[in-house]
């Protein structure tokens, strides 16, 4: 609310707690529209359209043309006309961007926000800082960042992986070459076959020194 009366040129008041003398406009303002909605109720409007036409109405009857003491006795209406200041009009522009969602969030180390599970990356010198955000809550794939002072800027949700290069090919003397063949094996055959023939040796030896005796 506070950031919608700033862009509208709105002075923003609070009223104190347990002060119902100071809220009495706008509790009359809410009656007078739940009164109406109690109406409309009746009506059964299918559009939004006929909601509106009948909102105007009963707004026209039974608040801006009726009579008030706090007015002399004159009307809204009548005030409002007798008035010779000119209207401000404010840019659509301008209304839209007041009246879209806000929420702050603080700046990881890593200069990127979380919001709505989805990371943003604002800048490494707002690291630490909390930062408000400014969205509309039917497209987050882009948020308006704010703080203090500086030009509000826009930012896109982060894609993991979208700069990152085709990984590169491996050199062919690092690649893995699938084996032929056991080398475990190979050599195991080959130490059994010195083994075998060192122990035949031994045998042929141990003959040749019996026969001799």
């Amino acid at each position: 609310m506070r950031r919608a009366c700033g862009k509208l040129g709105i002075r923003l008041l609070y009223a104190k707690p347990y002060s119902p003398e100071s809220t009495g406009k706008p509790e009359k303002f809410n009656r007078l529209v739940n009164n109406f909605m109690a109406e409309a109720a009746l009506e059964k409007p299918k559009t939004l359209k006929e909601l509106n036409e009948l909102f105007d109405v009963w707004l026209a009857e039974f608040y801006q043309n009726k009579p008030h003491t706090a007015l002399n006795g004159n009307t809204p209406q009548a005030v409002f006309n007798a008035d010779p200041a000119n209207l401000r009009f404010v840019a659509p522009e301008t209304v839209a961007d007041a009246f879209l969602h806000f929420e702050e969030r603080k700046v990881d180390k890593s200069g990127c926000i979380s919001f709505f599970s989805k990371k943003y990356e604002v800048g490494l010198k707002y690291i630490g800082c909390t930062v408000g955000v400014v969205y509309d809550p039917l497209d987050t794939s882009e948020i308006t960042v704010e703080y203090q002072s500086d030009e509000p800027f826009r930012v896109t949700e982060m894609v993991i992986g979208a700069n990152v290069g085709n990984r590169p090919k491996m050199p062919e003397t690092l690649n893995m070459v699938k084996p032929e063949s056991s080398r475990l094996l190979a050599g195991a055959k080959k130490a059994n076959t010195k083994r075998r023939a060192s122990q035949k040796m031994i045998l042929s030896f141990r003959k040749g020194t019996d026969g001799g005796v």
